[in-house]
């Protein structure tokens, strides 16, 4: 992650997550985003931590090959946060990365902290820190989609 902090100090808080390095730099970014990363990452509920489109506590889950250079993640929802799950379709899959200790299967990266969307020569770059891993997948682009989820405690 080259620009979210993740333990940030903001006031008399430390280890605080703080998109805003982030943010500040999106707009110079933003144009060299293909088009479906660039809605995705501009999106106004995107780092809006309270919001029900924020990817913050999602669940990375289920990794699928859908085409020869195409993956799909599902990523669940929190009950006490989300209404929805989030399906991100990544097209023209470059490199895909997760990096964690002991562990082998998506669900166990634990839950979204944060991600950057970045420019890259191939496309982009989506890169997701959890708790306590990271993944990285490179694509020509990506597309993000909210689905309803069933789970009888979510927020009204």
């Amino acid at each position: 992650m080259r620009y979210v902090d993740l333990d940030g100090v903001v006031g008399d808080l430390t280890g605080v997550l703080d998109p805003r390095p982030y943010l500040e730099q999106l707009p110079a970014l933003v144009e060299r985003l293909p088009p479906g990363a660039r809605a995705f990452a501009t999106d106004p509920g995107h780092y809006a931590f309270s919001g029900k489109r924020c990817v913050k506590d999602l669940k990375p889950g289920e990794a699928r090959r859908t085409g020869d250079d195409d993956i799909e993640i599902r990523f669940g929802h929190n009950c006490w946060k989300h209404d929805e799950d989030l399906i991100v379709r990544y097209r023209g899959v470059a490199r895909f990365q997760a990096d964690v200790l002991d562990v082998c299967a998506l669900d166990d990266l634990g839950d979204v902290v944060l991600d950057e969307i970045l420019p890259h020569p191939q496309g982009c770059t989506h890169e997701i820190a959890c708790r306590p891993g990271t993944l990285v997948v490179v694509c020509r682009d990506l597309e993000a989609e909210w689905v309803p989820a069933d789970c009888p405690q979510a927020r009204g």
